[in-house]
């Protein structure tokens, strides 16, 4: 089928069939077409080869499948915890909750760190995106939003501006002022729109680019200042939940999860998805990368996370346990990549040896589901999020002398 790039829907005349209707914007060889879904169903069916029909292609695309996971399994010649064996056993971990945030009015959906390791900012379902110093619990600005259920928020690189966006199907940019009594909900920018809800947003490296994730099963990658749509990534069947940039400042792909229970990763100039895994049995709400780069992982309504290796284009890893039935929402990595703290529908955060793929700690305190959890950019602490309305900052390891 030719190339083609959905931007959003607007109502008007079909350029095919001339009916009033809502409508897509197609590109084909660059050049913009505005058709309704029917015709695009119908431009479809007519690029099928003489012979072929969906089934048909569908049983050639489960075909392809099964011979792709037969290849992978050839390589699959020893599992990480057996690599890991002659690795030390972590010793006790020290996970104390210092700071508690309050001022949400409803469930908190969302949280990032800024790079300066200090402030943060959180979205809810309340309409609100709060800015928060971490250290003193102040809160440095809070901006109301037209709609409820904020889903979610990113601070800038450069820490002057933060992204966020929800239900209204649109990512607004924020810029961000030293005068705390200034009215930012009048200086946002709408940068960005899809057609159904947007479930994810992140800065790429920049202010300047941002990419954001929707329930439209799309991921998009937008430029901030004038709002232009600069590349479209289609491959998952269902909602895109989440999604995250690679850790690197050169790097070009990025990863993404949705309800087709399918983690993808993708290179940004080609918009191509450049390998796919579907492990998981249920919907994959969260992907993070390891800090190295080379590895991510994936948090699932199935109960377990599972670690891939891009290198070996499979998974290395899956990190569950028997007691553990509720579905999992959120997880990072530690600074080094050796823990994996993981948030639960049970209330609690577990943190994961990420080479032995055991358990080494419980972290217990909130009073509902975790919906985020994000360490900080030094490794010093980890804030978590969640829909008993407030965000709690807990400290890592050996950071006495800066959270106390």
């Amino acid at each position: 089928m030719c190339d083609q790039t959905f931007v959003a829907a607007t109502f008007g005349p079909c350029d095919s069939c001339a009916n009033p209707s809502p409508l897509m914007n197609i590109y084909i060889k660059n050049e913009p077409i505005n058709y309704c879904s029917f015709c695009v169903e119908m431009m479809a069916c007519r690029e099928l080869q003489r012979g072929e029909t969906l089934a048909s292609l569908k049983r050639e695309s489960d075909t392809l499948k099964k011979k792709l996971e037969e290849e992978r399994g050839k390589l699959n010649d020893v599992e990480l915890h057996q690599v890991a064996e002659k690795v030390d056993t972590l010793g006790a971990l020290s996970l104390k909750t210092k700071r508690v945030l309050k001022g949400h009015g409803n469930k908190v959906l969302c949280m990032d760190w800024c790079k300066d390791k200090r402030r943060l900012v959180s979205s809810s379902q309340d309409g609100k995106v709060i800015l928060w110093d971490a250290f003193t619990l102040n809160k440095e600005h809070a901006v109301s939003l037209p709609c409820t259920w904020v889903l979610a928020c990113a601070y800038a690189p450069s820490g002057c501006a933060v992204a966020c966006g929800g239900l209204d199907n649109k990512c607004c940019v924020i810029p961000l002022s030293l005068d705390k009594n200034e009215n930012l909900a009048a200086k946002k920018k709408s940068v960005a729109m899809h057609t159904n809800y947007v479930s994810g947003c992140s800065f790429v490296n920049t202010d300047m680019q941002i990419l954001t994730s929707s329930g439209d099963g799309t991921c998009a990658l937008w430029d901030v200042e004038s709002g232009q749509l600069l590349q479209s990534f289609h491959g998952h069947t269902a909602d895109v939940l989440s999604l995250d940039f690679i850790p690197s400042e050169t790097g070009n792909i990025f990863i993404s999860g949705g309800c087709d229970k399918k983690a993808n990763v993708w290179d940004m100039r080609s918009g191509q998805n450049i390998q796919s895994f579907e492990n998981h049995v249920s919907d994959v709400n969260c992907v993070k990368f390891h800090p190295s780069g080379d590895a991510f992982a994936s948090a699932s309504d199935d109960a377990t996370c599972r670690f891939y290796d891009l290198r070996a284009d499979r998974e290395v890893a899956v990190y569950q346990k028997d007691s553990i039935i509720f579905g999992a929402s959120s997880l990072d990595f530690s600074l080094s990549g050796r823990l994996l703290f993981t948030g639960y529908n049970d209330y609690t955060i577990n943190v994961w040896d990420v080479l032995k793929g055991s358990r080494v700690s419980v972290l217990f305190g909130h009073e509902n589901r975790i919906s985020r959890v994000r360490v900080s950019p030094d490794g010093t602490a980890l804030c978590s999020a969640s829909w008993d309305s407030t965000l709690r900052v807990s400290r890592c390891f050996p950071a006495q002398m800066i959270w106390g």
